[in-house]
């Protein structure tokens, strides 16, 4: 019931007042590492749901972690969509950040 209504939610949002060409949809990035079971979660529910992302794994790419770092990363995956960021992953809480980047824009 609370994810049907932040779907409903998050299109309402991103939906908006018409506008005269379409905005793209804010890149997805997610900073992980191979063996965290949230980012695995985060990895099925972005294949489940057709959503497009950029995946940096932390341990392996030195700049992956300096920007890690600089985004206030806490622990991983750290979820950066457009402007907004989420630490950890939760299917609503995912939702939500995407709301969040589409009022943003």
């Amino acid at each position: 019931m609370l994810r049907a209504f932040v779907l409903a939610f998050a299109l309402a949002v991103a939906s908006g007042a018409p506008q005269a060409r379409a905005e793209p949809i804010p890149e997805v990035v997610m900073y992980a590492t191979s063996w965290c079971p949230y980012c695995a979660q985060a990895r099925a529910y972005f294949k489940q749901s057709g959503i497009a992302y950029v995946e940096h794994d932390v341990e392996k790419s030195a700049r992956a972690r300096a920007d890690f770092k600089r985004l206030g990363g806490r622990g991983v995956p750290l979820i950066v969509v457009g402007r907004e960021k989420m630490n950890g992953f939760s299917e609503v809480g995912f939702e939500f950040l995407m709301a969040r980047a589409a009022r943003s824009r």
